[in-house]
C-alpha cells in the first residue's frame, strides 16, 4: 500500500516514519526534498500548490495525508490552494484523504470541554478559514467522489516541535536552567497533544474505514495547567522550574512590532481560559490512548538536548 504525506514538519515527519516502520511504502513531500526522516521514506521536492505536481506524486496512492503548514501571516494565501490541490489529487488517484487540522475552527467554549460535535463557529479570521476548509472536505466526502477523514489536535509538543507554545521557548530554557516564556495565564488548564500520538492517530484514521466522513480529536493525555506541564518539563531536565508569563497587554505591545505575535492575539483566549480537549470518542472507537506525560515529556527533553539550539 502506498502512502503519500504532504508536509514534513513535526507531524508529517513523525507520521511518515511511523508508516514506514510498519513496512508500508511511504513518500513525503516538501519544497526542498530534504527532511529528518527514516531512510526508508522517499523524499520528493515540489510545490504543493502546483496541482499537476501534486497529482503526479499522489498517483497510485492508497492514502494521502495533508500535514502541510504555513506561516501565520500567510494562511489565507497558502492554505486554500494547497488543500485544493491535495484534495483534487486524492480524488483523481482514488485515494483516501486524511487531513490534519487544529482546533481554531471552533468558537471559544468558555472553558467547557471541546468535543467533535461543536459547530464550526470560529470568530477570528484564521479560525474561519480553517472552518471553511473543513467544510470543503466534508462536502467533498458527502459528494461521494473521494473518501475524507480529519484528525484534529491541540497545541502539540514533542521532537522537532520548535515553533510551538511548548516548544523551544520552554524546553531549551528548561535544559539550561533558565526561565520559560509563555503567553496568557499559566495557571489555566490546557490540553497539549504529543507529536507521536498525533502521528499514530492519523495513521489509524488512514487505514480504518470507521473514520471516514468524520472529524476526530486525536488522543490526548490528561489535561493539567500550563504551569504544571512546564514543571514536569523542568523536572525531566533536572532543573528548577521558572515561568515568565506574557499577559494580553504585553502581547498587544509586542504585536505592534512583531507580525507573528500580532497574529497570535486571535487565539490568545485559549491560554486565558481553561482549554480542555475531549478525545474520548477516538479512544473508545479505535482503542488507542495517549502516551503518558511521564513518558512523553522526558522523551521530548531528550530530543531537545540532543538537538541544541
Amino acid at each position: 500500500m502506498k502512502h503519500v504525506v504532504f508536509g514534513t514538519g513535526p507531524i508529517g515527519t513523525a507520521l511518515a516514519d511511523r508508516l514506514a516502520a510498519t513496512g508500508e511504502k511511504v513518500s513525503a513531500v516538501n519544497r526542498s526534498g530534504r527532511a529528518d526522516t527514516s531512510s526508508s521514506v522517499e523524499l520528493i521536492a515540489g510545490d504543493a500548490t502546483d496541482e499537476a505536481f501534486v497529482h503526479s506524486v499522489a498517483d497510485g496512492a492508497a492514502v494521502v495525508y495533508q500535514c502541510l503548514g504555513a506561516p501565520y501571516t500567510r494562511w489565507h494565501e497558502m492554505f486554500p490552494p494547497m488543500q485544493a490541490a491535495v484534495l483534487s489529487a486524492a480524488r483523481q488517484a482514488g485515494a483516501k484523504l486524511v487531513s490534519f487540522e487544529n482546533l481554531y475552527l471552533y468558537a471559544p467554549t468558555g472553558g467547557a470541554p471541546i468535543t467533535e460535535d461543536l459547530p464550526l463557529a470560529a470568530t477570528g479570521k484564521k479560525g474561519k478559514l480553517r472552518a471553511d476548509m473543513a467544510r470543503d472536505l466534508i462536502a467533498a466526502h458527502a459528494a461521494g467522489d473521494v473518501r475524507v477523514t480529519m484528525g484534529r489536535a491541540s497545541d502539540f509538543f514533542g521532537p522537532r516541535a520548535l515553533i510551538a507554545h511548548m516548544g523551544e521557548r520552554v524546553f531549551y530554557p528548561a535544559i539550561a536552567g533558565k526561565k520559560a516564556q509563555v503567553m496568557g495565564d499559566p495557571d489555566q488548564p490546557h490540553t497539549f497533544s504529543y507529536v507521536a500520538d498525533i502521528a499514530a492517530g492519523l495513521a489509524t484514521l488512514g487505514i480504518d474505514d470507521r473514520a471516514d466522513g468524520k472529524a476526530w480529536h486525536l488522543p490526548n493525555p490528561p489535561t493539567i495547567s500550563i504551569r504544571e506541564f512546564i514543571g514536569k518539563v523542568y523536572e525531566a531536565a533536572g532543573t528548577k522550574a521558572a515561568v515568565a508569563a506574557m499577559p494580553r497587554f504585553m502581547v498587544n505591545l509586542v504585536g505592534l512590532f512583531n507580525s507573528d505575535v500580532r497574529e497570535i492575539k486571535e487565539v490568545l483566549y485559549q491560554f486565558e481560559d481553561p482549554f480542555v480537549v475531549d478525545s474520548s470518542l477516538f479512544e473508545s472507537t479505535f482503542g488507542m490512548t495517549a502516551t503518558p506525560l511521564e513518558e512523553a515529556i522526558p522523551a521530548t527533553v531528550d530530543w531537545f538536548r540532543a538537538n541544541p539550539k
